[in-house]
């Protein structure tokens, strides 16, 4: 594990092909799917080992403030490719998946923007985006849809080809999303109503991942190998009704695991789900030893993230969509040897990376980036130069909600049910446990947040601002 993290470091200090200044650089984007923010181990979590992953954070900068513009998969993948919120579209959640997507704005999507800025684009992996967007309609050459170690062969074949202009190459990769699959099976198994009986590799996949270590006994797996549960594994005070009307009761897999499962099978899905991560570790490295190869490595501007997280047992929660931390904050890295300061750490800086990608690959392809994205370039943050007035707060939509938070609180309101709004002192409060909103002394700052929140949803004509503001 540490000679594959050094040969990839030594492989960007190396010089490779000569850099002209005026070259364009080519662009990597690596996507994972249902990855949060701390599942890496350069980001400290020490029951996965992510050698890939921890090599790009290395090299450049790891922005740890990063947000999800929807915490689940397709409204966050529609937003990454457009600059737009979900809501722009109409998208609340998967559901709206089957919506057509604007024929008229498929030119201002990402990679259109970059073939017209002189880019070979291309896009392997999960799409899950809505209908009518395709890889080919957004601007790409399609490596198809395998998201698992086919990607990761095609990838390494596209890097091997030449190219006579710089290129832009999506992975998409669908793990540590199989983790989903536990759930789903526990309930079909309680209750003998199978779910997604179709998903065998997804399945397969899961099996390897929940196997325990060769020669080791339960007891002593659970006493030395698997992730204890978190700190914030208790449901918080004051929870909102609407997470259990809005999101568990409407997939029943998740309200069943929540009141059924022993505190072993929550820690055999954090174990699962590592090992998961670990999956498409290996894949990422795969690419990253390709384009090492390829002696275009220093030239290349590297982005990695995921579409979202995991709630990955904290409250009793696992797969995503509600704003808690877990799953609304995810892994972002931006590396470009030239520029960015090695292993840099962004702890200040709040990022939506669905409004924020496109104008980050805009700015190094210099590409023109559409009228009326409200999202900001990365590039100057990564390379460590101060960007002036920074947004102070960041938003995340939500099926049924809204989240904006600044440097310390975070204020959630949902459209229906008691409790419906919740305010959490993330400095004193990581763990989301205790919310302020019904608290007296809390109420000015409580006003202050549903402002920001009306302000921003006003600003970026939100089309279901009225459910969320309180009055």
């Amino acid at each position: 594990m540490r000679r594959l993290v050094l040969s990839l470091l030594l492989g960007w200090a190396l010089v490779g092909t000569p850099l002209l200044a005026a070259e364009k650089p080519n662009i990597l984007i690596l996507i994972t799917d249902q990855q949060h923010w701390r599942m890496m181990s350069c980001a400290g979590e020490e029951y996965v080992h992510t050698p890939a992953m921890d090599s790009i954070a290395a090299a450049g900068t790891r922005f740890s403030l990063a947000y999800a513009a929807n915490p689940v998969c397709s409204p966050s993948r529609v937003s990454m490719f457009t600059g737009y919120m979900p809501s722009r579209f109409g998208m609340k959640s998967n559901d709206q998946a089957k919506l057509p997507f604007p024929k008229s704005m498929l030119p201002q999507t990402m990679g259109h923007l970059l073939r017209r800025a002189g880019y070979e684009t291309a896009f392997g992996g999960k799409t899950h985006w809505m209908r009518g967007m395709t890889p080919e309609s957004l601007g790409f050459r399609d490596l198809g849809r395998n998201g698992r170690d086919g990607l990761a062969d095609v990838c390494v074949q596209f890097l091997e080809e030449p190219h006579d202009k710089p290129f832009c190459l999506v992975a998409s990769f669908i793990n540590p999303h199989d983790i989903c699959f536990m759930a789903i099976d526990a309930h079909a198994k309680a209750t003998g109503k199978p779910a997604f009986e179709g998903a065998r590799v997804e399945r397969e996949e899961l099996a390897k991942a929940s196997a325990l270590p060769a020669g080791v006994s339960r007891e002593e797996f659970f006493e030395k190998y698997c992730p204890p549960l978190p700190s914030n594994f208790a449901i918080g005070d004051d929870e909102a009704e609407c997470i259990t009307t809005c999101f568990t009761q409407y997939r029943p897999f998740r309200e069943y695991v929540r009141r059924n499962w022993t505190e072993e099978d929550w820690r055999m899905h954090r174990w699962a789900y590592r090992r998961l991560t670990e999956r498409v570790d290996g894949q990422i490295g795969r690419v990253l030893g390709a384009l090492r190869r390829s002696g275009q490595d220093r030239n290349t501007v590297i982005v990695f993230t995921s579409d979202h997280g995991d709630h990955d047992s904290a409250h009793h929660l696992e797969h995503k969509s509600i704003p808690y931390e877990e799953a609304a904050r995810v892994p972002l890295i931006v590396a470009y040897p030239p520029e960015t300061k090695p292993g840099a750490v962004d702890e200040e800086h709040l990022v939506n990376v669905g409004l924020d990608l496109i104008p980050t690959v805009c700015d190094y392809a210099g590409a023109d980036v559409p009228a009326g994205l409200s999202g900001r370039s990365l590039r100057a943050l990564a390379a460590g130069r101060e960007e002036k007035a920074w947004r102070e707060y960041v938003v995340s939509e939500c099926k049924c909600g809204r989240m904006i938070r600044n440097d310390r609180f975070k204020y959630i309101v949902y459209e229906s049910g008691t409790n419906r709004e919740q305010l959490f002192d993330l400095r004193n409060d990581p763990g989301e446990l205790h919310n302020l909103a019904v608290r007296a002394e809390y109420q000015d700052t409580l006003r202050q947040m549903r402002k920001a929140l009306a302000e921003w949803m006003v600003q970026t004509n939100d089309p279901m601002r009225e459910a969320y503001l309180v009055r």
